[in-house]
Formats: C-alpha cells, sequence, structure tokens
C-alpha cells in the first residue's frame, strides 16, 4: 500500500535533552513536523515515530488496535530514556491520550507532558453505534484536515476506519480512569475552533489530573492542527518556556518534594519489619525502651474504662409470664390455624389473648411510681 508522502517517522538529533512527539488519529508524523524542527532548532532531540497503521492506507488502519500503537510509543520510550539524560512527552489529538496512558504507566520516568488537543472522549451520540457499524461498514467520510491556515500538506487519511475508530474509543475509556493517577508537570493546549475534537476534552484532563503544575495555552487562531497552523509560533514559545521552567526546577518542584516525602514515609514503614531484638540493639531504644514502655503501660491504666461492673438485671415473675405470653401467643395462634392444633377447644383465641396479656403487662411494668413529696411523677 502507498505510504502518504514525508509520513515516514523521523528523529532530529541535537543534546541530552529528548521530546516523544505522538501524532494523531489517522495522522502522521507530517503533521507535527514543523512543531519538532523548531524545538530541535534550540537544542533538544525530537524523536516522532509513526504509529502502525498510519501514514499508508485507511484499510491497514482498520487491522490495528491502540495497543498496537502503545506499544510502538512505549518502546520509543524505554529507548530514548537509556540514552538520553531527561525525556518529555508531547502527544498531539489520539496522541495525547496515548501520552496520558504512558504516563500513568511509567510517569516516574519522564520530566514533564505537553498535550495540544487531547482527545479523550467524544460525546456525539452518534459515535455510540461505532462499536455495532464497524461490523457492516469499514470506514465513512473523514473530516479532512482541520487547519485555518491556507494550502497545508497531506498528512492523514480523508476517510475514518470503524474498528479503528471502535478502539480509540476503548483507549479514551482507559484513559478516563487513569487521569486521577497523572502527578507530572504539565502544558496543555487548547484550540476554541477546534472542530475535530470538542475543547471540552481539555478541560476533563485539567479538571481530573493530580499534578500540581498545570500551564494552560488557548489557541485562538488556529483549527485543530496547532502545529501546520496560525499558531505554530505560539505553540514553540509555550512548549520552550515550558521545558525549560521544569528543567531549571521552576516548577516541578512540588512533585520532587512530594516523592522525598513519600521515600521517607517507605523507611519509616520499612522500620516496622525489623526485628524486635535489631531495634533494641539501637543506642536510643536500648537505652529509654524499657522505660517508654513503662509510661505507656501508666497512661494506658488511666485513660483505659473500667465500666460500672453491674450485674446484669433480672426479669421479675411477672416480666417473666409477659414474656411467656407474648412469645408463646403468637405461636398457639399460628399452630391452630396451619397445623389445626387446637387442645383447648377455643381456636386462636388463647393465643390472642396470651399474646395481649403480655403486651399489657409488659407496659403495666413501665408505668410510673408515685412521688411521695411531688405526687405523681410525669
Amino acid at each position: 500500500m502507498s505510504t502518504i508522502p514525508g509520513s515516514e517517522p523521523f528523529t532530529l538529533e541535537s543534546g541530552s535533552i529528548a521530546i516523544l512527539m505522538i501524532h494523531g488519529f489517522t495522522g502522521s508524523p507530517l503533521s507535527v513536523k514543523p512543531w519538532a524542527q523548531a524545538l530541535h532548532k534550540e537544542g533538544f532531540t525530537v524523536h516522532v515515530p509513526r504509529l502502525p497503521g498510519h501514514g499508508t492506507h485507511w484499510e491497514e488502519l482498520n487491522q490495528t488496535t491502540w495497543r498496537d500503537w502503545f506499544e510502538v510509543v512505549e518502546r520509543d520510550f524505554q529507548s530514548l530514556r537509556k540514552k538520553y539524560e531527561r525525556v518529555f512527552v508531547a502527544g498531539f489529538s489520539m496522541g495525547g491520550s496515548l501520552a496520558i496512558h504512558l504516563a500513568a504507566q511509567h510517569g516516574r520516568l519522564m520530566e514533564g507532558l505537553i498535550l495540544v488537543n487531547p482527545s479523550v472522549h467524544d460525546k456525539r451520540p452518534i459515535l455510540k453505534l461505532v462499536p455495532l457499524l464497524k461490523h457492516f461498514v469499514p470506514s465513512i467520510q473523514g473530516r479532512g484536515t482541520d487547519v485555518a491556515a491556507p494550502n497545508p500538506p497531506k498528512h492523514s487519511y480523508g476517510r475514518t476506519p470503524l474498528k479503528a475508530l471502535a478502539s480509540l474509543q476503548e483507549l479514551w475509556r482507559r484513559v478516563q480512569s487513569e487521569l486521577h493517577t497523572i502527578d507530572v508537570p504539565l502544558m496543555i493546549g487548547y484550540s476554541i475552533n477546534d472542530h475535530v475534537v470538542d475543547p471540552a476534552n481539555s478541560e476533563t484532563v485539567i479538571d481530573n489530573i493530580s499534578s500540581v503544575d498545570i500551564r494552560e495555552v488557548v489557541f485562538e487562531r488556529s483549527f485543530h492542527n496547532v502545529a501546520l497552523d496560525h499558531d505554530l509560533d505560539l505553540l514553540v514559545e509555550s512548549s520552550l518556556a515550558f521545558i525549560t521552567d521544569v528543567l531549571t526546577g521552576e516548577i516541578g518542584s512540588l512533585r520532587d518534594e512530594r516523592e522525598l516525602i513519600d521515600a521517607e514515609f517507605n523507611e519509616i514503614v520499612a522500620g516496622f519489619d525489623q526485628p524486635i531484638d535489631q531495634l533494641m540493639e539501637q543506642p536510643n531504644i536500648a537505652q529509654s525502651g524499657t522505660q517508654y514502655l513503662d509510661q505507656l503501660d501508666e497512661i494506658d491504666a488511666l485513660e483505659r474504662y473500667e465500666g460500672d461492673n453491674k450485674e446484669l438485671p433480672t426479669l421479675s415473675k411477672v416480666q417473666r409470664a409477659a414474656l411467656i405470653g407474648v412469645i408463646l401467643g403468637p405461636l398457639y395462634a399460628i399452630a391452630v390455624r396451619f397445623l389445626n392444633f387446637d387442645p383447648l377447644g377455643f381456636g386462636f383465641w388463647p393465643g390472642l389473648v396470651a399474646l395481649l396479656g403480655g403486651i399489657t403487662l409488659f407496659f403495666w411494668q413501665l408505668r410510673p411510681e408515685p412521688d411521695e413529696d411531688e405526687g405523681i411523677a410525669l
């Protein structure tokens, strides 16, 4: 199958700081190339893979799933981690979903996350039919390149393969459940006139992630594909500022402090696993251990509630008679009604009398006692 011209994966080498850049659904590396080239000129190494099924023909994309796409992303990220000192991850559109999923798996290994018009859901009702339609309709007409600037290069398919789209919906559900686990520094940019991905997607990400360092950028002059549009310069400037601030510690320091606290907590918890004899060998504990335990015993003795230690109350003869009537009365009536057992020959009436008598005796026991000084106690 033919390949879209210029859609090959590429790596722009420069420096020890690398950026993994991920393109979108039905797109290709060409869709983010101007962005990658601009960051490379500033001294960063930028790697842009071509996801399986992309850059060729939509029929080939229909033979892949989101797990195939993510496998390439994860593999290339691990490769960059081994070769470069620090690695950032940038994702455009569906590439944003893959980047978020990568951060959920390996967030501690990446320096920061840059998302541009990320897609994490599409709430149009018609899309609910995709899991069914994919069995009957291979593809539908695509929207094409959503760029405000004139004469954008061809970088994506003209049709949307439905099996691949159904798989993308699975990725969306996975990513939505993972958003709360993301705590890496984040730059997220979105177009207010995006005709492919609703800006509400970015709002969903911002509202649900756990990152304390979030930088928001709004693209007012561009449509969906910002890297090929009027706001390319703003995208590059914002990306450079974000990366620089992370590298210099201007942002991301709170995350480092939290990691330090977690490490200290784990060290404390690990101490509980030490045998008591090893703990007692430590000088401070050996000298004060017994005295400390004695103090704990004294505090425990003072604070322990002993209770009144009163004996349980006993039932009077009247109370016992009432209890017998309440229990045996209904049983007698049931025996007469369902077992035809009537030893007294009066039907269920003896049982009813016993029940009512027991209830009457019970409430009679609750009557107020007369007060010698003030008459009846109310």
